[in-house]
Protein backbone atom coordinates (compact mmCIF):
# COMPACT_ATOMS: atom_id res chain seq x y z
CA UNK A 1 0.00 0.00 0.00
CA UNK A 2 1.32 3.09 -1.13
CA UNK A 3 0.64 6.68 0.63
CA UNK A 4 0.20 9.11 -1.99
CA UNK A 5 1.63 12.79 -1.15
CA UNK A 6 -1.32 14.42 -0.61
CA UNK A 7 -2.43 11.66 2.08
CA UNK A 8 1.38 12.00 3.54
CA UNK A 9 0.38 16.23 3.87
CA UNK A 10 -2.41 15.36 5.92
CA UNK A 11 -1.16 12.31 7.88
CA UNK A 12 1.99 15.18 8.60
CA UNK A 13 -0.77 17.95 9.17
CA UNK A 14 -2.66 15.35 11.54
CA UNK A 15 -0.07 14.51 13.76
CA UNK A 16 0.96 18.04 13.87
CA UNK A 17 -2.16 18.86 15.08
CA UNK A 18 -2.17 15.66 17.27
CA UNK A 19 1.06 17.03 18.96
CA UNK A 20 -0.27 20.55 19.67
CA UNK A 21 -3.80 19.20 20.91
CA UNK A 22 -1.81 16.58 23.33
CA UNK A 23 1.33 20.04 23.71
CA UNK A 24 -1.22 22.52 24.62
CA UNK A 25 -3.06 19.72 27.07
CA UNK A 26 -0.27 18.58 28.68
CA UNK A 27 2.20 21.30 29.10
CA UNK A 28 -0.51 23.20 31.38
CA UNK A 29 -1.04 20.30 33.88
CA UNK A 30 2.81 20.26 33.63
CA UNK A 31 2.74 24.18 34.46
CA UNK A 32 0.30 23.10 37.23
CA UNK A 33 2.21 20.48 38.81
CA UNK A 34 5.19 22.83 39.01
CA UNK A 35 2.95 25.79 40.52
CA UNK A 36 2.15 23.42 43.30
CA UNK A 37 5.14 21.95 43.52
CA UNK A 38 6.72 24.92 44.36
CA UNK A 39 3.46 26.32 46.76
CA UNK A 40 3.84 23.03 48.84
CA UNK A 41 8.23 23.87 48.79
CA UNK A 42 7.44 27.17 50.50
CA UNK A 43 4.35 26.16 52.44
CA UNK A 44 7.35 23.63 53.66
CA UNK A 45 9.90 26.09 54.35
CA UNK A 46 7.32 28.08 56.11
CA UNK A 47 6.59 25.01 58.21
CA UNK A 48 10.15 24.99 59.19
CA UNK A 49 10.77 28.39 59.87
CA UNK A 50 8.02 28.44 62.12
CA UNK A 51 9.21 25.27 63.60
CA UNK A 52 12.89 26.57 64.20
CA UNK A 53 11.43 30.07 65.77
CA UNK A 54 9.11 28.03 68.28
CA UNK A 55 12.20 25.98 69.17
CA UNK A 56 14.34 28.89 69.82
CA UNK A 57 11.31 30.45 71.79
CA UNK A 58 10.91 27.82 74.09
CA UNK A 59 13.47 28.59 76.29
CA UNK A 60 11.90 31.46 77.02
CA UNK A 61 8.39 30.17 77.15
CA UNK A 62 9.77 27.92 79.95
CA UNK A 63 11.71 30.59 81.90
CA UNK A 64 8.36 32.88 81.54
CA UNK A 65 6.58 29.68 83.11
CA UNK A 66 8.54 29.21 86.20
CA UNK A 67 8.60 32.79 87.07
CA UNK A 68 4.40 33.07 86.30
CA UNK A 69 4.51 29.72 88.40
CA UNK A 70 6.31 31.72 91.55
CA UNK A 71 4.67 34.75 91.09
CA UNK A 72 1.85 32.25 91.53
CA UNK A 73 2.85 30.74 94.73
CA UNK A 74 4.01 34.21 96.21
CA UNK A 75 0.47 35.33 95.55
CA UNK A 76 -0.81 32.79 97.28
CA UNK A 77 0.83 32.98 100.72
CA UNK A 78 -0.39 36.33 100.49
CA UNK A 79 -3.66 35.63 100.49
CA UNK A 80 -6.38 34.18 103.18
CA UNK A 81 -8.01 30.85 102.93
CA UNK A 82 -11.17 29.55 104.70
CA UNK A 83 -14.46 27.86 103.35
CA UNK A 84 -16.70 31.04 103.69
CA UNK A 85 -16.48 34.10 103.55
CA UNK A 86 -17.53 35.01 107.23
CA UNK A 87 -14.58 32.72 108.15
CA UNK A 88 -11.95 34.84 105.72
CA UNK A 89 -13.17 37.96 107.11
CA UNK A 90 -12.49 36.34 111.07
CA UNK A 91 -9.09 35.04 109.86
CA UNK A 92 -8.28 38.47 109.18
CA UNK A 93 -10.01 39.74 112.32
CA UNK A 94 -7.61 37.67 114.27
CA UNK A 95 -4.60 38.14 112.22
CA UNK A 96 -4.76 41.90 112.76
CA UNK A 97 -5.70 41.52 116.66
CA UNK A 98 -2.81 39.59 116.91
CA UNK A 99 -0.17 41.63 115.41
CA UNK A 100 -1.47 44.64 117.52
CA UNK A 101 -0.69 42.51 120.51
CA UNK A 102 2.29 41.20 119.32
CA UNK A 103 3.32 45.13 118.81
CA UNK A 104 2.06 45.71 122.74
CA UNK A 105 -0.90 47.56 121.49
CA UNK A 106 -3.94 47.49 123.32
CA UNK A 107 -6.94 46.98 121.09
CA UNK A 108 -10.39 48.78 121.83
CA UNK A 109 -12.37 47.81 119.18
CA UNK A 110 -13.22 46.18 116.24
CA UNK A 111 -16.03 46.84 113.51
CA UNK A 112 -17.56 44.45 111.42
CA UNK A 113 -15.55 43.28 108.25
CA UNK A 114 -16.50 44.91 105.03
CA UNK A 115 -16.40 42.98 101.92
CA UNK A 116 -16.26 43.45 97.95
CA UNK A 117 -16.73 40.80 95.82
CA UNK A 118 -15.80 40.46 92.04
CA UNK A 119 -15.56 37.77 89.49
CA UNK A 120 -12.65 35.93 91.38
CA UNK A 121 -11.86 37.84 94.14
CA UNK A 122 -13.13 38.72 97.75
CA UNK A 123 -11.51 41.60 99.67
CA UNK A 124 -12.50 42.12 103.19
CA UNK A 125 -11.82 45.24 104.75
CA UNK A 126 -11.38 45.45 108.72
CA UNK A 127 -11.33 48.65 110.64
CA UNK A 128 -9.79 48.56 114.21
CA UNK A 129 -9.40 51.18 117.28
CA UNK A 130 -6.41 50.94 119.32
CA UNK A 131 -4.52 52.38 122.28
CA UNK A 132 -0.72 52.23 123.33
CA UNK A 133 1.55 53.82 125.89
CA UNK A 134 4.65 53.96 123.65
CA UNK A 135 4.77 55.18 120.01
CA UNK A 136 7.06 52.95 119.05
CA UNK A 137 4.79 50.35 119.52
CA UNK A 138 2.58 51.80 116.26
CA UNK A 139 6.29 51.58 114.21
CA UNK A 140 6.59 47.76 115.35
CA UNK A 141 3.11 46.92 114.70
CA UNK A 142 3.27 48.86 111.26
CA UNK A 143 6.23 46.52 110.53
CA UNK A 144 4.44 43.34 110.92
CA UNK A 145 1.57 44.47 108.82
CA UNK A 146 4.09 44.92 106.31
CA UNK A 147 5.24 41.60 106.38
CA UNK A 148 2.22 39.62 107.50
CA UNK A 149 1.71 36.50 106.01
CA UNK A 150 -1.27 36.38 104.28
CA UNK A 151 -0.61 39.74 103.55
CA UNK A 152 -2.59 42.86 105.23
CA UNK A 153 -2.52 46.25 103.43
CA UNK A 154 -2.91 49.52 105.12
CA UNK A 155 -5.55 51.77 103.62
CA UNK A 156 -5.66 54.33 106.33
CA UNK A 157 -3.63 54.73 109.12
CA UNK A 158 -4.30 57.74 112.27
CA UNK A 159 -2.21 58.12 115.52
CA UNK A 160 -3.55 60.78 118.21
CA UNK A 161 -1.30 61.97 121.32
CA UNK A 162 -3.80 62.16 124.65
CA UNK A 163 -1.20 63.13 127.15
CA UNK A 164 0.91 59.82 127.69
CA UNK A 165 -1.17 57.46 125.88
CA UNK A 166 -1.01 57.17 122.52
CA UNK A 167 -4.63 56.07 120.46
CA UNK A 168 -5.48 55.74 117.14
CA UNK A 169 -7.18 53.56 114.38
CA UNK A 170 -6.22 51.45 111.44
CA UNK A 171 -8.33 50.24 108.14
CA UNK A 172 -6.53 46.69 106.95
CA UNK A 173 -7.77 45.12 103.88
CA UNK A 174 -7.07 41.28 102.78
CA UNK A 175 -7.62 39.56 100.04
CA UNK A 176 -9.08 36.31 98.94
CA UNK A 177 -9.57 33.82 95.76
CA UNK A 178 -13.69 33.37 95.58
CA UNK A 179 -13.31 29.74 94.21
CA UNK A 180 -13.67 26.63 96.45
CA UNK A 181 -15.07 29.69 98.97
CA UNK A 182 -19.05 28.91 99.63
CA UNK A 183 -21.08 32.08 99.74
CA UNK A 184 -23.40 33.05 102.42
CA UNK A 185 -26.53 35.16 100.63
CA UNK A 186 -27.38 36.57 104.03
CA UNK A 187 -24.54 39.55 104.50
CA UNK A 188 -23.37 39.55 101.03
CA UNK A 189 -22.62 43.79 100.11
Amino acid sequence: MQISKREKTILAVAVALGLVFVLSGILPSVRGLYTERQNVIADIELQIERERRLFEESAQWRSRRIETETNMQGLETRMFNGDTVPIIEANIQRSLTQYARDSGINVNSTRLAERLETDDWIMVQQEMSFQTQDAANTIEFLRLLGESSPRLWITDFSLNRNRNQFAGSIIAVGFARKEGVLMSSAGTR
